[in-house]
């Protein structure tokens, strides 16, 4: 049976990899053309990681999808003890790329390095962290959790509304997406 809250935590996956991976992009297309990135674009990719991905996406996952599998997979403990742990930091790790970010704007190329290798280890971070859960947690859930976990879930999940999943944005995020879709590159963006 198929059920919506995978497809859900899936689409999200993809959605931020392609930004991380975009972000990334952007950041190697800068330095190999001796310039600086466009600071706006890259303030709105990490805005939109804060607000959706950690905001939305991990509390569902922490608050709902774990605690079911660790009473059916105790066995699972300390795999889904590590990605709590991601997502309990998740927030301070993006304030503070979203520092180093400022300070390389302000500061200028003095900073450059350190923001791009802060940058690398966050995307390789959060790279690492969805690929367990795609092979540990999911297929998991999938074997383990019942009927009703799923209508749970999946209701739970049909809430989510990430615009890069191919939801309309709420009124309010319209800009931010607007300049994300024209501005970066793909997979992203037309930028």
């Amino acid at each position: 049976m198929r059920h919506h809250a995978l497809d859900v935590i899936r689409d999200e996956h993809q959605a931020l990899a392609a930004m991380l991976r975009s972000l990334s992009m952007l950041l190697q297309h800068a330095r190999r053309e001796k310039q600086l990135p466009p600071f706006d674009v890259l303030r709105a990719m990490m805005f939109y990681i804060d607000e959706f991905p950690e905001r939305l996406h991990h509390t569902k996952e922490s608050e709902l999808l774990f605690p079911k599998l660790r009473e059916r997979a105790p066995e699972m403990g300390e795999v889904l003890d590590r990605l709590d742990r991601d997502h309990a930091t998740g927030e301070r790790a993006i304030r503070d790329l979203e520092h180093a970010l400022l300070a390389f704007e302000v500061m200028g190329e003095s900073r450059r390095e350190a923001f791009e290798q802060a940058t690398e280890r966050y995307i390789n971070a959060y790279l690492d962290h969805m690929a367990r859960e795609e092979t540990d947690v999911l297929p998991a859930a999938k074997r383990l959790l019942t009927e009703a976990d799923w209508t749970e879930l999946d209701a739970a999940f049909a809430a989510n509304k990430d615009p890069l999943t191919g939801h309309e944005p709420e009124d309010g995020y319209r800009p931010l997406f607007r300049k994300i879709v024209n501005s970066a590159p793909a997979p992203i963006g037309l930028g």
